[in-house]
């Protein structure tokens, strides 16, 4: 009990930490962030607890991690495996240069998830920020860099989310199945995100670079699922004869199949039927029965 309070309570002290280094009002944060600002007013006071979506748009918008939020570190051991050190975004420099920076990934990173990554120009990205051509290459100095950190700030963003919406789930097999629910690509942020990583995908293939990118990232998403399989079989409610990282490769193999499946609207795929089958795929073979 003593120790679920003063989690509660670091993580209130670690949104003050936010507000007082954003700059602005405690209510116009609470606007950018589309929290109405009695409620972060009480969260901060204890009384109401920051909803996942809450902590996921604060961590954000305060160009910070939820584990560091929840955990005080971002590379602190949790539900979900960090990213590379070269994902996690600092807290330090100047906050309205930090802003700027955020400004133009996100609009970089819709652009490129709309549009299409050859698709997109720099005076694109220029022209929806409202600033300069200048000002994007002094933040991404080459075009390849805005895939590179769209790929980075797809990551951050399921690991921020992971670490939200699970931190709290003990059951590994709810937690499975909350993973497995966080990876379909329903319209909107999830949709994109997998275009990001179907466009990933193909410039891994003919850039080593980015392939180094895509496989630092991958290894992320295979572990975060092996760890809830092997701790499920600690908990004795998966199969223990057969290996996490087995387990791990024909789950996440499947999720990418029927993913790029739904994605390319082929007849008879949708997310429902995706769903479905993951669920099927878990029970069957995860599950132990």
């Amino acid at each position: 009990m003593w120790l679920v309070e003063d989690t509660e309570s670091a993580l209130r002290d670690r949104v003050r930490e936010v507000l007082r280094a954003h700059p602005g009002s405690q209510r116009a944060f609470a606007e950018q962030i589309g929290l109405d600002a009695t409620k972060l007013s009480k969260s901060l006071a204890g009384t109401r607890r920051f909803t996942p979506a809450e902590l996921t748009r604060i961590a954000e918008t305060g160009n910070v991690t939820v584990n560091w939020l929840i955990n005080g570190s971002d590379e602190a051991e949790t539900v979900a495996a960090a990213p590379q050190r070269s994902a996690v975004l600092s807290r330090t420099g100047d906050a309205q240069e930090a802003g700027r920076h955020q400004q133009i990934l996100d609009a970089a990173w819709h652009l490129i998830a709309e549009r299409g990554y050859h698709a997109v120009r720099v005076s694109d990205v220029a022209q929806q920020c409202g600033v300069s051509a200048a000002t994007i290459h002094y933040h991404f100095p080459g075009r390849d860099d805005l895939l590179t950190e769209a790929l980075r700030h797809s990551v951050r963003q399921a690991f921020d989310r992971q670490v939200a919406e699970l931190h709290s789930i003990d059951d590994a097999h709810e937690r499975l199945l909350r993973l497995v629910e966080l990876q379909l690509p329903k319209p909107g942020l999830l949709r994109l995100e997998w275009s990001i990583w179907l466009q990933v995908w193909n410039e891994s293939a003919r850039n080593p670079k980015m392939g180094v990118l895509h496989s630092d990232s991958y290894t992320r998403w295979h572990d975060t699922i092996a760890r809830t399989i092997r701790e499920g079989q600690q908990q004795g409610v998966f199969v223990a004869d057969t290996d996490p990282d087995d387990l791990a490769l024909s789950l996440t193999a499947l999720i990418d199949g029927l993913g790029i499946q739904v994605l390319t609207d082929r007849p008879g795929r949708s997310v429902e039927r995706m769903r479905q089958v993951l669920h099927d795929y878990v029970n069957r073979d995860i599950v132990r029965h």
